[in-house]
């Protein structure tokens, strides 16, 4: 077998911690998303830094492919081991090494959970607030420069990580960033790595900002004749700088998925879910103004939820949405994708993705980050039919094409991985060469997720 000495050299040093059964190789090969399985030659699940280096001088000495493994939930093949090779599962790394109370800032390892996290910080009165959806891996979400439906209050993943600790390919072990909220020293590498979705280093420890955590909460919802109607309130309220904690689309067809597998009970038209947070007399006049501005966009329904138990099943409701888009599509698979466009061209955007689906007949789920131009479109298909295929192919180069021409990005969030690897020519240019000869100076055999991010 390929990488045999790598791997008896792994056996000798993490012992039953390397897993080679097709059962261990499978589940690591799997992806949410439309991308077919692809397996690993093993599965290492390391404990500590020095684990992680030493993994990774053997594989550098034996030129064999890594890849880090969080959580497995990306959406676009992040994780899978396209040369095969060695997976490195970070979830054995789980500790949360220190709360800062005073300087509101907490270091983990990678394997931490953000909803492990919060449950430990929920006595401090703080809060780490970047939420994809899934209960993500802190360390996979830093690589992929995640964020959520908070990122219009709190931004990314990128603007959360004051700094991080990673090992290199030949196994050396840096740390860049300080706990300080800001430094004028050196290249910034911490935002190099952030992002960077494994291809420069594996991140094993990470330094995040945190923040208070509100004294009022309220959800609400309300709907629109049209999604233009819906994105237009948005863009109206966000120049008004009402400071939303949280403002997303769904579309018609995402609203019934929602009924289908939440049995949701909502008109089946375009919504904007929504919530405030602040003080109560803060919360009370920010919901009072948006109302005000939904009207003048012919909004309906507008309902608040002030109980925790109706807000946290309105955001479980919203982040299942990939989940009910197979609600729509039994037996599929679905096309999960994003981009992110100038809010002052959201609309456009949006309205573009509906209408060049349903002019090659597909019925799109639209979710969307919509506070920061951010949105995603969900598209089920057969992935064994080649006609569907051509079909998806068709609209996710159609969305790309709409983004970069509105001023925008291929994506928002899901990041690169294999999917958009297609599309780094038309957004970067000439920028590729710089970020080619990073690639080879950090990672000169390129063992590090290879396949992935930079096209060949």
């Amino acid at each position: 077998m390929a990488h045999e000495k790598a791997l008896t050299q792994l056996e000798t040093l993490l012992g039953d911690r390397l897993k080679r059964s097709d059962a261990e190789r499978a589940a690591h090969g799997q992806n949410e998303a439309h991308f077919p399985d692809m397996l690993p030659d093993a599965v290492a699940y390391p404990k500590s830094t020095e684990e992680v280096a030493a993994v990774m001088r053997i594989a550098h000495s034996e030129e064999m492919p890594v890849v880090a493994y969080g959580t497995g939930t990306s959406l676009e093949g992040h994780h899978l081991p396209v040369r095969g090779g060695l997976t490195i599962d970070l979830s054995l790394m789980n500790r949360i090494l220190a709360v800062h109370d005073a300087d509101m800032d907490v270091t983990v390892q990678p394997g931490v959970t953000r909803t492990q996290l919060n449950d430990e910080l929920r006595a401090t009165g703080l809060y780490f607030p970047i939420d994809p959806g899934a209960d993500a891996s802190l360390g996979g979400m830093a690589a992929t420069r995640a964020s959520g439906t908070m990122a219009v209050r709190y931004g990314t993943m990128r603007e959360n990580v004051l700094a991080l600790e990673a090992v290199l390919a030949d196994g050396r072990v840096i740390r860049t960033g300080s706990r300080a909220r800001k430094s004028s020293s050196g290249y910034d590498l911490a935002h190099l790595l952030i992002g960077s979705e494994g291809t420069l280093g594996i991140i094993t420890e990470l330094t995040l900002k945190l923040h208070g955590q509100p004294e009022s909460i309220v959800a609400a919802t309300c709907r629109f004749p049209t999604v233009e109607d819906a994105v237009n309130c948005v863009i109206t309220t966000i120049q008004t700088g009402i400071p939303m904690a949280r403002i997303e689309l769904v579309n018609g067809t995402m609203v019934r998925g929602f009924n289908r597998a939440s049995n949701a009970g909502l008109p089946e038209e375009p919504h904007l879910f929504l919530e405030f947070s602040g003080s109560e007399t803060a919360v009370e006049e920010q919901s009072a103004m948006f109302e005000e501005i939904a009207a003048d966009f012919d909004a309906q329904d507008f309902k608040r939820a002030t109980r925790m138990e109706e807000r946290n099943a309105l955001w479980a409701m919203r982040h299942n949405g990939h989940h009910a888009s197979k609600a729509l599509y039994p037996g599929k698979r679905i096309l999960a994708t994003d981009v992110c466009v100038p809010i002052s061209q959201l609309a456009e955007a949006v309205t573009a993705a509906e209408d060049k689906a349903r002019e090659l007949g597909l019925e799109p789920c639209i979710v969307g980050h919509v506070g920061d131009g951010n949105f995603h479109t969900g598209i089920g298909f057969d992935r064994d039919d080649p006609a569907e295929l051509a079909m998806i192919e068709t609209f996710s180069a159609h969305l790309a094409e709409t983004a970069l021409r509105l001023g925008g990005t291929v994506s928002g969030e899901h990041g690169i991985g294999l999917g958009k690897r297609k599309y780094m020519e038309a957004e970067h240019g000439p920028a590729l060469v710089p970020m080619r000869a990073i690639k080879q100076a950090m990672d000169p055999k390129g063992i590090l997720n290879p396949g992935k991010v930079l096209p060949d």
